[in-house]
This record gives structure tokens, C-alpha cells and sequence, in this order.
């Protein structure tokens, strides 16, 4: 039987999961937001039934997966709500902007018994998943680096259209928490935990907004591996977002998409093929300096996983506890970055302090 979604929050990522639900094999039931201006505009474009009462959407039957695309620190009210009303959830990343927060969804969603997904959609890329492939079957020897490299442009024009952008209340951080996540996670995902953390911020390209336009941090990895995170939205034009990884045997680079590099010193049937596709390379522009220039496919992805979840066929490839993760890092990274000295992960505490929330 098809799956009937409804969305919460209809800003830009709003079209992007309704297309993708469409895709998935779903269909769209109903949408809400608190701007019954933007409920109206998903709802005419896409054909479900708006609602002005997060209640009365709530309690619609139709709707059995929501997808939540608020302001980043507004997750948990939409997530704690449907979980009640026993929805399963889709959250758009960051799964939450403080562990607490993260940990009280997890726990309402498992004490309701429904399914908790966070947007991590590059990890359904072919391309990422060649590349885990490679590090579980040991291709690389002995992990040495894992670098992710996200240098965006985003203009003045960007931060000043939401009065949440660019605050510690709502968006959770900058260039790293809002642009750079989908990378971190991918990248704590081929290289494995991170033990430790250092890092500097900077504000240096935009005004009016309170986090880091401009962060860098170095890893040191359970597996002993170091690593590197470059954050920005101060790099004109902007550039594609990378993933590099190197060890005693191996190295692999993806950008955006695409897979760059690939040379292992033992060869595989597997390369050949990856070889040929590196010389017809895809990538798309990826948010890179237009958040809107995305694509729906791995959204698609990634909510079929959760109908197949749903559905006891598949289990969840990113729920919770994996949503979890990269907020954790980067919240030891911001801590780093405030503080001026090495972090140590698990994290003892959530490090969200008034420190926190001064411009950096």
C-alpha cells in the first residue's frame, strides 16, 4: 500500500521532499506551516491539503511519515509532537542542534514505537557507498588521512532573507553546522569515530549573524587516522564539495558526486568501471553557491528506505543514534574552536554554553 507523507515547514526544502516523496513511491497527503501563506503555495503546487492547526494535521490518517524542514534548532517541537501522534519522521539535517535534544527524540520515538530518520541523502550516492565499500573490504591498508572540504559562497543577501540564519538559536552554527554537515557525515562514516578534536572560527566575509562563516579542524580518528574539516561560505564562486581518503594501500577522492581519484595498489574487477565513469563526470554545482541548486534523487532514496523501514523490508540506513553523530563532532568542534584547546569525544556533556552563542 502507498505510504501517505505530509510535510512540516514549507520553505525551500519543502519542494524538494515533495518531489522526492512522489519519487519514492509515496504520495504527498498534507503539509503544514505556521505561514499559512508558504502551506498554501506547497499545497497548490504539489496537490495535498494544507492545514493552519499542526493538530488537525497531526490527526489526519492519511499522513503516516512526516518530513520535518524547519529552522534546524525548531526540530524538536515538530518531532516530539508526531511521535505522539505516532508518525514515523523524517528530520531534515541537523537531526538537532544540542545532544539533549537529539537524545529526548530519539527516546520519544523509540518510547512510541515509530521509525526516526535524519537527511543524510549523500550517503545513497553510488559513488559514497564504492568508496565504504572499499574501506570495509580493508582496500586502503592502514587509514592515514580523511579530509572533507566544503568551500561555499553564500552572500550577505543569504544570511539577511531569515531572521533565524546564521544564529546559534536556530541554525545551530555556520558554515560547519549548516553547509558542511552532510560532508562531516560522510566522512565520520568511511573513516570511522572520531577520538579527539581541535579547531579555529572565523567570521570573516559576512555581517549580522552571530556563528562562523570561515572553520577548520583537525581529527584524530579511533582508528588512529587524522583527518581535516574545512568549512566556508566565503570562497567565491564556490566549489565542489570534497571527500578525500588515504591509506598505507589506497586513496580515493569524491567530489560532490563524482569519484576523482581512485588507485589502489592491488586491483579489482570493480575499477575498471569506476575508472570509466571518473572520465564522464557528473557532478552538479550541489549547493555550492545557490543552496537551491540541488538535486531530489538521494532525498528519493533515502525516503524509500524509510517506506521499506516502515514496511519491515529494509532497515533504516540513517536513524537517530546515526543522525546523532555528526552533531556531536561538530558541537566538540565549535567547543574547540571557543575554547582554544584539544576536545575529546564521547562528549561528557552537551557543550551548548553561553560561550557559545557570541560571535565567533
Amino acid at each position: 500500500m502507498t505510504k501517505g507523507f505530509g510535510i512540516i515547514g514549507c520553505g525551500m526544502i519543502a519542494g524538494f521532499h515533495a518531489k522526492a516523496i512522489k519519487a519514492a513511491g509515496g504520495k504527498l497527503a498534507a503539509c503544514y506551516d505556521r505561514v499559512p501563506q508558504a502551506t498554501q503555495r506547497i499545497a497548490t503546487e504539489y496537490g495535498c491539503k494544507p492545514y493552519d492547526d499542526f493538530k488537525a494535521f497531526l490527526a489526519d490518517p492519511a499522513v503516516e511519515i512526516v518530513t520535518i524542514g524547519t529552522p534546524s534548532g525548531a526540530h524538536i517541537e515538530a518531532t516530539l509532537a508526531a511521535a505522539e501522534a505516532g508518525k514515523h519522521i523524517i528530520v531534515e539535517k541537523p537531526l538537532e542542534i544540542t545532544l539533549e535534544r537529539c537524545d529526548q527524540m530519539i527516546a520519544a520515538c523509540e518510547k512510541a514505537n515509530v521509525k526516526l530518520s535524519t537527511v543524510f541523502h549523500s550517503r545513497f550516492h553510488d559513488s559514497a557507498k564504492q568508496i565504504k565499500a572499499a574501506v570495509d573490504a580493508g582496500r586502503f591498508g592502514k587509514l592515514a588521512v580523511g579530509d572533507a572540504i566544503v568551500k561555499w559562497y553564500r552572500t550577505q543577501q543569504y544570511y539577511d532573507s531569515g531572521a533565524w540564519r546564521g544564529t546559534w538559536e536556530l541554525d545551530g552554527g555556520g558554515a560547519l553546522m549548516n553547509q558542511a554537515i552532510h560532508t562531516v557525515d560522510l566522512l565520520l562514516w568511511l573513516m570511522g569515530p572520531v577520538v579527539e578534536v581541535t579547531a579555529q572560527a572565523a567570521l570573516l566575509a559576512h555581517e549580522r549573524i552571530a556563528v562562523e562563516d570561515t572553520l577548520t579542524a583537525t581529527l584524530r580518528f579511533e582508528n588512529g587516522a587524522l583527518g581535516t574539516i574545512v568549512a566556508t561560505t566565503a570562497a567565491f564562486p564556490g566549489m565542489l564539495k570534497r571527500v578525500e581518503l588515504s591509506g598505507s594501500t589506497g586513496t580515493a577522492v569524491m567530489e560532490e558526486e563524482d569519484i576523482i581519484k581512485w588507485d589502489f595498489a592491488e586491483t579489482a574487477p570493480v575499477d575498471a568501471v569506476i575508472k570509466e565513469r571518473m572520465q564522464n563526470s557528473q557532478s552538479t554545482g550541489g549547493g555550492a553557491a545557490d543552496p537551491a541548486a540541488i538535486g531530489f534523487q538521494g532525498h528519493a532514496k533515502l525516503f524509500a528506505n524509510m517506506i521499506a523501514a516502515v514496511d519491515g523490508k529494509e532497515s533504516l540506513v540513517i536513524d537517530g543514534k546515526e543522525g546523532r553523530r555528526s552533531t556531536e563532532v561538530i558541537l566538540a568542534i565549535y567547543k574547540s574552536a571557543e575554547t582554544g584547546q584539544a576536545v575529546k569525544l564521547p562528549l561528557a556533556a552537551d557543550p551548548v554554553l553561553e560561550a557559545r552563542k557570541k560571535t565567533i
